[in-house]
């Protein structure tokens, strides 16, 4: 069996990332003795998109990872190796980030926008597709479907077996600022609703007439982890910014703690965004 980290071609040694998943893709299908034709015409996926994935210039989605390691029968190593190449399409300043939130127990967040770890994934190909620019290319396009892949592996988290219990607190701004297809944004206050029935999930909606309040001007996330103290994590147009320091999150968790008394609970919360979700679809 390939070694998860690890692969051998031409002799040299390549670890991490795409390559590696890529060259492990192609060792399973011609070890299985497989065209791409075959593969292709075997799992049901695009021929030139299986392509794409093993010479590393795509990454895929976790789902297709699934089915593969299904399809050669080698465990979670595709799985294993997908977690690692997402990294690379992670900016270098957000996998502080990333490892907080992979590993934490709880996490309360507020927020301006629908948060990643609640989007659908064609909201997110919105969200992301206004961020690399109005006009759309090639290239801006590749990077944006990376990103939404990315971003919908990190959901895997909400229903794993240690599960974090997650506390979202969404301005009502974030609720007010629809994509332009309504389609999509009824399907993501959906998928909004769906996310509160889950047991380790609260959403909570700042409503305006809370009127001002400390979090105006960015995004905030609290992580406890299974030991130590929790830490903070802020970001604005352009900056993130993590917090360890125990006075500085002792008055962060203080301020938050404000904004939750103001905000609805999350049984009105949940009877505010169904209202919206009825206007959405009249």
């Amino acid at each position: 069996m390939v070694p998860p980290t690890l692969f051998f071609a031409n002799g040299e040694v390549v670890d991490g990332g795409r390559a590696v998943l890529g060259r492990t893709l192609r060792f399973l299908r011609e070890k299985e003795g497989k065209s791409l034709g075959q593969l292709a015409e075997d799992t049901g996926y695009d021929k030139s998109y299986l392509s794409r994935l093993e010479s590393g210039e795509r990454l895929s989605k976790l789902a297709v990872m699934e089915d593969l390691d299904s399809y050669y029968g080698c465990g979670d190593l595709l799985v294993r190796e997908w977690r690692e190449a997402r990294r690379e399409v992670i900016k270098d300043k957000y996998k502080a980030f990333m490892d907080l939130e992979s590993t934490a127990r709880i996490m309360w967040m507020f927020q301006l926008r629908v948060p990643g770890l609640l989007q659908t994934e064609d909201y997110a190909r919105a969200v992301l597709s206004g961020l690399s620019g109005a006009q759309t290319t090639a290239g801006n396009s590749e990077e944006v479907e990376e990103q939404v892949a990315a971003r919908m592996g990190r959901q895997e988290l909400l229903f794993r077996e240690s599960a974090p219990d997650v506390r979202v607190i969404l301005d009502e701004v974030a609720l007010r600022r629809p994509v332009p297809e309504v389609k999509v944004w009824a399907e993501q206050l959906s998928h909004l609703l769906d996310a509160a029935a889950l047991t380790n999930v609260a959403i909570q909606v700042l409503p305006f007439t809370a009127g001002v309040h400390d979090f105006m001007d960015s995004h905030l996330w609290l992580f406890w982890q299974r030991v130590g103290d929790p830490v903070a994590w802020t970001e604005g147009i352009g900056f993130g910014e993590l917090i360890t320091e125990a006075d500085k999150v002792l008055r962060i968790r203080l301020s938050y703690d404000r904004v939750r008394d103001a905000a609805l609970t999350p049984a009105e919360s949940t009877a505010f965004i169904k209202r919206l979700l009825e206007e959405c679809r009249e």
